[in-house]
């Protein structure tokens, strides 16, 4: 069998507390090369970049103008993939993602190798990894549970809409277009790999509060910009941007991790933690020196007392979140019926201005028929 060429596309901005280490993972995981674009980095990320784009795992680009164009860029690292690194398999990730084979005993090239090119695309679902909160620090430790809460009570607990969108790897191909988020491609999915060799992502959104709030306040502004996408009222970045400028996220976060020994909605999941610490101690770090500060070192977490703050606030802004969001989808729904009911009359008075013009076309062929008749009796007399 021969062996793939995998290449990962990244578009990031920002993420210096976990750049290195999911470069880092993939890598180790078999990925050839990453294609990177910075969108403006101004904590760190483009040197850490340029770092591991001097070893030639990675190659650089920018990306300055924080308008959300992510389709577009990332459409762009997709199709060069294909085009300049002929690229078997392209994996289209973000910072916080670390793609695994769900068997533990195979790598992702072992996965990406046993699967058969024809399928085209398939979907990779996600799973968020979450654990005890910190305002700031190291994250890797903490954050080793996976987040298996019933979807139907996320929104009232925690104000989340839904679980992750699946991600998607696809062929590498000239000129495909990547989805907004990642999340689908134009190269039509004729099918899944066998479950043997299954990937997955491991996911961490929500690392730091300083981290998370960040992120959220690049997003909102970067939508707020753009005078092309407009997100729903359901979005959950815009809703967490919304508890931002009410001051509401940091108990929202908090909330949203179960902490160090969290019920049965969660489940153990060390892989990352794991994965990481030994690509460091085996040597097979391509930059040690990026890696080791991501795994060292504490944080700064949350006491009893602030945790039990966050909750009584949650308390108060998941239930007026809720009404928010039901007088949105009002809103919404009165709007889409006023439209429907206009394109409908539209459609019935331009079917009606047909009508007069045809009758009106008959009318004239009639009075035109008869003139000519009359003429032509005229002529015979």
């Amino acid at each position: 069998m021969s062996e793939p060429t995998i290449v990962m596309t990244l578009m990031v901005r920002d993420e210096a507390d976990v750049v290195a280490a999911m470069i880092e993972h993939h890598l180790a995981e078999g990925v050839d090369l990453v294609i990177a674009t910075d969108n403006g980095s101004v904590d760190g990320t483009r040197e850490i970049l340029a770092d591991y784009a001097q070893t030639g795992r990675l190659e650089l680009h920018d990306y300055l103008q924080h308008d959300k164009r992510q389709s577009q860029v990332v459409s762009s690292m997709a199709s060069r993939a294909a085009t300049e690194h002929g690229a078997t398999w392209v994996i289209n990730a973000d910072a916080d993602e670390f793609f695994v084979a769900v068997d533990p005993s195979m790598t992702l090239r072992d996965a990406l190798r046993a699967t058969p090119t024809g399928i085209g695309s398939f979907a990779v679902p996600v799973t968020n990894l979450t654990g005890a909160p910190a305002r700031r620090g190291a994250a890797f430790e903490r954050l080793v549970w996976r987040d298996l809460r019933k979807e139907s009570t996320l929104m009232e607990t925690v104000a989340l809409h839904a679980h992750p969108t699946s991600d998607v790897i696809h062929v590498g191909r000239p000129g495909v277009t990547v989805q907004q988020g990642n999340h689908g491609v134009d190269i039509p999915s004729m099918g899944r790999p066998d479950p043997a060799h299954a990937i997955e992502v491991l996911h961490l959104p929500w690392r730091t509060y300083e981290q998370y709030s960040r992120k959220i306040d690049h997003m909102g502004r970067a939508y707020e910009a753009s005078t092309t996408l407009n997100p729903s009222p359901r979005h959950h970045g815009m809703r967490d941007y919304r508890f931002l400028r009410a001051g509401h996220l940091e108990a929202l976060y908090m909330v949203r991790h179960p902490g160090d020994e969290p019920g049965e909605d969660f489940e153990h999941e060390p892989r990352v933690l794991h994965s990481l610490q030994r690509v460091l101690e085996s040597g097979q770090a391509v930059r040690p020196d990026r890696l080791r500060p991501l795994l060292i070192g504490g944080w700064d977490g949350y006491v009893p007392e602030e945790c039990a703050e966050a909750a009584r606030v949650a308390a108060v802004v998941i239930p007026l979140e809720l009404e928010h969001l039901k007088a949105s989808t009002r809103w919404r729904d009165l709007y889409r019926t006023e439209a429907a009911g206009r394109r409908r009359a539209e459609e019935q008075l331009e079917l009606a201005a047909r009508d007069d013009r045809s009758t009106a076309r008959r009318l004239a062929s009639r009075v035109l028929g008869a003139v000519r008749r009359r003429v032509a009796a005229l002529r015979r007399r």
